[in-house]
């Protein structure tokens, strides 16, 4: 039986690569925006608000579709509003039938009202607290460094001092090209130093390179996206398959892909869903995951997101409980827990959907 949107809402997903500041409630940025009296919208309409986002987002320009951030981040400078923006995406999440989530977000960038980053993180955790509560989800939360800034020790520190109260790892994002994940290997090695957890925003705005130095110079254990690893693949016209070194290696070593279809086609890393390597990727058996990375500008949720699969590359069912076994395999959450999840949550639960 194909799965279709309905039938996938009620699966349960497993979502790595989501962020904070990029999946806010229109109604609520515009009402926050009152509360706090941040002027700079481009609309007061919730719906024309949301509609500009994804149109401002689906430029082909990482640099660009990054642009739409500036209004969240400027709602969310207050404990109130990172409290409500966090309950709301939990709340949101679970009604979308994910049952586990790491949320990011990034603390340096929510320090314009006075706030210190550790009120920041507190707030945040409060929230995701609050919107889990009753609900059948798990949310933790990684800490991000912006890579375009100086302060990724500080923020790898602060990640560190809240590894016990949800914060589940670190990581840096923002533009990629001209910032290679080496000029933060202070931050990585502390990060490695104190047997934490490593994600790295590489193989998105950048290629080759960025994926090379995230995992051998800085030890990531995930690449957030991945997506330009098809790079060093080549299909020949017969359809045979030669991996170069580097994408062997990323297979041979289960390297997880935090893939974001509908966003790499918005921020012009792929140019559509059908054309996304996705569908190769999985096919080669990479450790593929798949994630909404930001639900706004996308407008995107992660069912919505698996739905489009089914229809551009005919996944089924057992492909699905793939993606998300997958995806808790590769979870920032201690083994017992990942084994837990996927043998009493994910397992009973695609297979009373149809999958073998």
């Amino acid at each position: 039986m194909t799965p279709d949107l309905e039938g996938i809402r009620r699966a349960p997903k497993v979502l790595l690569h989501d962020h904070l500041d990029g999946g806010l409630r229109p109604a609520t940025i515009v009402e926050l925006a009152d509360e706090t009296g941040y002027a700079n919208l481009p609309t007061t309409d919730p719906a024309g608000l949301g509609e500009w986002m994804t149109r401002g987002a689906s430029r082909k320009d990482l640099v660009l579709y990054l642009e739409t951030f500036a209004h969240t981040v400027g709602v969310m400078q207050t404990p109130e509003a990172l409290v409500r923006v966090a309950r709301e995406c939990a709340e949101d999440l679970a009604d979308d039938g994910v049952v586990y989530a790491e949320v990011r977000f990034a603390p340096e960038l929510h320090l314009e009202r006075g706030l210190a980053l550790d009120g920041v993180v507190e707030a945040v955790l409060e929230g995701f607290r609050l919107g889990s509560e009753g609900r059948p989800i798990t949310v933790r939360t990684l800490l991000t460094a912006m890579r375009t800034a100086a302060r990724s020790l500080e923020i790898a520190d602060l990640a560190v001092r809240w590894r016990d109260r949800g914060v589940c790892g670190f990581d840096i994002a923002g533009a990629e090209a001209g910032y290679p994940p080496t000029r933060h290997l202070d931050a990585f090695e502390h990060i490695r130093g104190e047997d934490f957890h490593l994600t790295i925003h590489a193989g998105e705005g950048f290629g080759l390179p960025s994926i090379w130095e995230a995992l051998q110079l800085c030890g990531a254990e995930r690449l957030g996206h991945g997506v330009r690893i098809v790079d060093d693949i080549e299909v020949a016209p017969d359809g045979a398959v030669r991996l170069g070194r580097l994408a062997a290696m990323v297979r041979d070593r289960r390297v997880p892909l935090e893939l974001c279809p509908t966003s790499n086609v918005h921020s012009g890393a792929a140019r559509s869903i059908v054309e996304h390597p996705i569908g190769l990727l999985a096919d080669l058996r990479f450790r593929v995951t798949v994630n909404t990375d930001n639900r706004l500008m996308s407008a995107i949720t992660l069912s919505r997101e698996m739905a489009n699969l089914v229809e551009a590359f005919g996944f089924g069912w057992e492909r699905l409980e793939w993606l998300t076994i997958n995806a808790m395999k590769s979870a920032f959450l201690p083994f017992d827990e990942r084994l837990a999840m996927m043998d009493h949550v994910i397992k009973p639960g695609y297979t009373s959907l149809g999958s073998s």
